[in-house]
């Protein structure tokens, strides 16, 4: 698990106390496209399941994840799929 990565968990678990919690690094999948890099860290995927979520809209959820992790997507981290759920 790269930098990058781990503070993308670290947000993420800070922030929802989550029951469930994956993130997948897909850079691989995107090498030569628009914003990957050689050194990768840049297209990830979360799974994440959280109590926070209940009552949300999905729209509402994947805003709750981009703010909790605002600095990687104004930095390193150029793409991030997520599937937010409540348990």
């Amino acid at each position: 698990m790269g930098p990058v990565q781990q503070r993308l968990r670290q947000a993420l678990t800070s922030q929802f106390q989550p029951a469930a919690l994956e993130i997948s690094d897909e850079s691989h999948l995107h090498a030569g496209h628009m914003g990957a890099r050689p050194e990768g860290e840049t297209h990830f995927r979360v799974r994440i399941v959280a109590d926070a979520f209940r009552g949300k809209t999905r729209l509402e959820r994947h805003r709750m994840v981009n703010s909790a992790v605002a600095d990687e997507l104004a930095g390193p981290v150029h793409a991030l799929a997520i599937h937010a759920d409540a348990p």
